[in-house]
Formats: structure tokens, sequence, C-alpha cells
């Protein structure tokens, strides 16, 4: 019963009267995940319209929710077998050219249910939680169909021959991470083949500090090698439909050796692409597509250790923590958008995280978080996305002043959710004030 539960949404609900709100609205039958989805689906296709190449990042977490263990029904068991949660499946959108985030495409979020057994590997790919990809495909195919074109990007998970198979197709390519040493038509294998084509010098990247494995920045050189190559489907598969051979082009990238680089650390990426790779230039463009993967990871961390705090949430019901993952997910996009953004160097219009109708609030709120002096008005050309964070970093309780520490996952989330509730009385105000007319 509705009654029965109540879901604690201490990252969503701005006081108890939103959290009650909000536990009844998760409750509400007819909201389900697929309405939520089809949402993303026609935002999607709204903020990718005339972004030429768009990049959608395919990638898949976990939700804990062990802590609430004796509280909650319908999870099942996660990556170590033996705590509950869900799986989120997100899909996000960027710019190929530019790298700005253009938004959520989509999320696919569900419930572990059964073990691998044997014959596993023998399943149709649509009895499998594999799966996941090629539907992750076939939404961003969907969400982005405004776009120039669409490149679907992937880490090793997805290296699924099934996928290499299917998703490619005019207006729409993939590259996906290898991982697995694959049998090629013609006879030998992928790793000793790509190994012989010719090394090209001379690509540097810079690679990001990690605490969880005491990764430091650094600038990395890399030994790159490309060329074609045609695996062959795996002698396993059922499936009769899929060709018995898939033509392909593959990218490798690896980090020369550096005496202060730890072996474990060092780059090794091979990829795979629907895209022809050529040259030089175009294997360090695809190794450059494959970086940007960095955005799903923040969008993650963002969603669960900074800012929203999602494994925070509790709930009795499966389904409704189903709901708030999709709708955490959303949020968090937009607040990653917001970081990304909050120094206005690279100025994106706002529509690319706000809706018309929130941008109008957002004009309506800005006199009344500016002072009076010069270094306490909105810096950004009005209408940007940079515009738009400083107004709801203030109302997270940025000060505003540029000598003071730019305003973080933490403060934008607040001031999100904060600006969601103002959105939502404005419009709730202004229709009883149109019903009040004569």
């Amino acid at each position: 019963m509705v009654a029965r539960q109540r879901v604690s949404l201490r990252a969503i609900a701005c006081n108890r009267a939103e959290e009650i709100g909000f536990s009844r609205w998760l409750c509400n039958a007819a909201v389900t995940v697929a309405a939520l989805q089809r949402h993303l689906v026609e935002r999607g296709r709204r903020v990718a319209r005339g972004a030429g190449h768009v990049l959608a990042l395919q990638d898949t977490t976990e939700i804990n929710f062990q802590a609430h263990a004796g509280r909650v029904h319908g999870l099942g068991k996660v990556g170590n077998g033996t705590d509950v949660g869900l799986f989120l499946h997100a899909v996000l959108a960027v710019g190929a050219d530019t790298g700005h985030c253009l938004g959520l495409a989509g999320v696919l979020p569900w419930v572990r249910t059964r073990r691998k057994e044997d014959g596993y590997k023998a399943l149709p790919i649509e009895q499998k939680e594999s799966y996941r990809w090629l539907e992750g495909a076939e939404v961003a195919h969907k969400a982005l169909s405004t776009a120039g074109h669409v490149t679907v990007v992937a880490d090793r998970e997805s290296d699924i021959f099934e996928a290499f198979a299917r998703i490619p197709r005019p207006g729409l390519d993939l590259l996906a991470r290898v991982g697995r040493d694959r049998a090629l038509a013609g006879g030998g294998r992928l790793f000793a083949t790509v190994a012989a084509f010719p090394a090209h010098l001379g690509l540097t990247v810079a690679v990001r500090a990690d605490k969880r494995i005491a990764r430091t920045n650094r600038i990395a050189r890399l030994e790159v090698r490309f060329g074609p190559v045609t695996v062959r489907r795996p002698p396993y598969r059922s499936e009769g439909t899929d060709p018995p051979e898939v033509a392909l082009w593959a990218v490798s990238a690896e980090e020369l050796p550096d005496p202060g680089v730890p072996e474990h650390q060092r780059i090794r990426w091979l990829l795979l692409t629907s895209h022809r790779i050529e040259t030089a230039e175009a294997a360090q463009q695809a190794i450059n597509w494959y970086r940007q993967r960095w955005h799903v990871e923040q969008l993650f961390r963002t969603l669960k250790s900074q800012g929203l705090d999602t494994e925070a949430a509790q709930a009795e019901e499966g389904q409704s923590l189903l709901k708030l993952a999709v709708l955490a997910t959303h949020v968090a996009t937009r607040v990653m958008q917001m970081v990304n953004a909050r120094d206005g160097t690279d100025p994106q219009p706002a529509e690319r995280a706000f809706d018309p109708d929130e941008i109008t609030v957002l004009h309506r709120l800005q006199p009344r978080l500016e002072g009076k002096t010069v270094k306490q008005k909105n810096p950004h050309p009005p209408d940007t996305l940079a515009w738009a964070t400083w107004i709801i970093a203030r109302l997270g309780g940025w000060k505003g002043y540029r000598s003071e520490r730019p305003p973080g996952p933490v403060t934008l989330s607040r001031g999100y959710h904060r600006f969601a509730a103002i959105h939502e009385g404005f419009f709730l105000a202004q229709s009883e004030s149109d019903l009040c007319k004569p």
C-alpha cells in the first residue's frame, strides 16, 4: 500500500513536506520508469538538434542499498553477489568536436534476479544482462536522432560480437574498447595482428589523478597502431541471424615506459570501431573520442559520492527506487553540466541543461541574488549555462565572489534542489492566478 512506504530523499527533497510529496509521487503506479525514459528521449532530441557529431557514452554502475537491507523489498544482488541493490546503465550525450556535455540521452535501471548458469554463453543476447549495451545504443539512436551523426562509445564490457554486428548503420557508429583476444577471419588473433601494425609516435595525452589507485596527474606519451580487422562470430553463439564475420578497424594506444609510472598504471587501450581509420590523424581522433568517457565517470561520482548521495535514499519498494534512480541521474547530469560550465570559458547556452520555462524563472531570480556592487553581479552573458550556474550556485549558498572557491557538486546540488522548488511554486502560483481571472 502507498501509505506504508516512506521514501527518504535527503538529496532530492528540500524539506519534510517535499520529501513526503516525492514519496507519494514515486509510489504512484501511473509514474513509470518507461514514462521517465520517454521524457529523456524527447529532451535528447531537443538538445541534440543542430549539434553535428554527438558521442553517446555508455556505462553501467551499481547502487548499493545494503545499509537498508532490512527495509527494502524487490531489489536483487549487486556486483559482490551478497549486497542488495540495483544496476543503472546510462547513456550520456557529448559533442564530439567540443567535448561539451549535451545531456542525458537515456537511463536503463534493472534488478538482477538470476545467476549465470550452465549454458549461459549459448543463450540469445536478448536473455543476458549484456543486452543493455545494444539497448543503450538503440536509445541513443532514438534520443539523438536530430544530431548529424552519432557514435556510441563504451568500455570493455561492451566488447560483444552482437554489438559490432547490429549497432553500426547509416548515421550511427560504434567505438568500443576491446576486452578479449578475438579470432579473426582467415586465421590469427586480434592482439597479435594489431601488435604487428606499424607504430606511430607523437601522441601525448593528459592523465587525470585518481586517489583510489594513487595515480597523479601526468602527461603520457603513446605509441599508436591502427588497421583493418575482420572479427569472427564466436562458435558458442546460438543466433543464426548475425553474420559469420564483421569488418572493423582497430586502434591501439600504448603508453611508452616511464620510470615514474608503475607498470599497472600504464595506458593500454585497444579499440574497435566501425569508423574508417586510415590515417594517424583519424586514429588520434578515435582515441580522443574514447577519452571523453570521463564525462560518464564524473556523472556516476556526482550521482553517488558527490552531491546527491543516492545510496543514502531509503525506501521499502524496489520499483520506487528504480524510478528514483532515473530521476536522480537526470539531476546529477545537470549538476555535472553546471560544474563543467561554471568558469564560463566555453559559453554554452543555458538550454543545454534547462528547459525554456526554467530559464524564465532564472531571469526572475537573478536580480534578487545580485548585490549592489559590480563584484556581486552575475559576470556571465545572459542565457548561457555559466550564467545559469551562477544563479543556482547563489541559491546553494555560494557568496558569488571570484575570490571564493568555485561552487562544487554539493553546493550546486543544494542550489538546484532549492531552484526546483521555486520553479514549481512559480508556475503553480501562475496557474492559480490564471484561474482567478474573470
